[in-house]
């Protein structure tokens, strides 16, 4: 079993102040990742990461995820290189074919979103040619569906599982079956990502997941992990033991909330 790591997503980098104050206060939470979606708000999270990884010492930055069409192959190699070199090794290239939200912010780029196989085609020429390069940093890659997902167990460093809000443990255990099967003796990371931590109900993430959290409870969903921090870190190390899942990343609205789990876990 690989050891625990735990991640903040960072999705609202509105200046630079608090997000600074992010990443310095994941790091004295003992958080080992700030990872930002691409992209941060309205900004390139390349360069926001270079400012989280700026005021912090030991603290990983990454993308989570880069869609692929956003960026040449070539630029984005270079970027990536250059964050992982600029920062003594602490960035993480998360990579993924893009929401279907991402075309119409492709399109500001002039560029052209395609369709899902054309876009999964160009991922795995891009993949490719990173893994060619010398001094690369860690490849994470969000995979969902089971192409994606074999693809990824063949040639990614990091593997996150892209489940939907209700994804139940029954239904989690199938798609990590598929994966390992696919990994065979890979050394591969594998990590998920919480939508929530407790009992308290949660507003927005009703309107974002159309679910409210007790329900997402009652229905035995992965996303959510409710009950005391104790009970929590119990949950997280049986996954581990049954699923191999090691590295969680959790929304920087619960850094507070999932602070006690994470100092019940680091380091194991």
């Amino acid at each position: 079993m690989k050891p625990f790591r735990f991640g903040i997503v960072g999705g609202l980098g509105a200046d630079l102040k608090s997000w600074t104050d992010l990443a310095r206060r994941a790091e004295d939470l003992g958080y080992d990742t700030l990872v930002s979606p691409d992209p941060q708000t309205e900004l390139d999270p390349f360069t926001t990461l270079s400012a989280a990884a700026a005021v912090t010492t030991t603290l990983h930055v990454g993308t989570f995820v880069a869609v692929e069409r956003f960026r040449d192959r070539r630029l984005l190699e270079w970027q990536a290189r250059s964050l992982h070199t600029l920062t003594g090794g602490r960035f993480e290239l998360g990579l993924g074919t893009g929401r279907p939200d991402a075309a119409a912010t492709l399109a500001k780029l002039g560029g052209e979103f395609g369709t899902p196989g054309e876009r999964f085609a160009h991922l795995t020429e891009t993949v490719a040619y990173l893994k060619e390069q010398p001094r690369r940093p860690p490849l994470l890659l969000a995979a969902g569906g089971p192409r994606m997902l074999e693809f990824a167990a063949r040639e990614a460093d990091i593997v996150t599982l892209a489940a939907m809000p209700r994804t139940t443990e029954d239904e989690l255990r199938s798609i990590v079956d598929t994966f390992w099967r696919a990994a065979g003796d890979r050394d591969v990371e594998l990590a998920m990502n919480l939508l929530a931590v407790g009992d308290q109900r949660v507003p927005w993430l009703e309107r974002f997941a159309g679910v409210g959290l007790p329900e997402l409870v009652a229905g035995g969903a992965v996303s959510v992990l409710p009950g005391t921090p104790e009970q929590a870190a119990d949950t997280l190390r049986r996954r581990r033991v049954e699923l191999g899942v090691s590295y969680i990343t959790i929304n920087s609205a619960f850094i507070e909330q999932f602070a006690p789990v994470v100092e019940l876990l680091r380091g194991s």
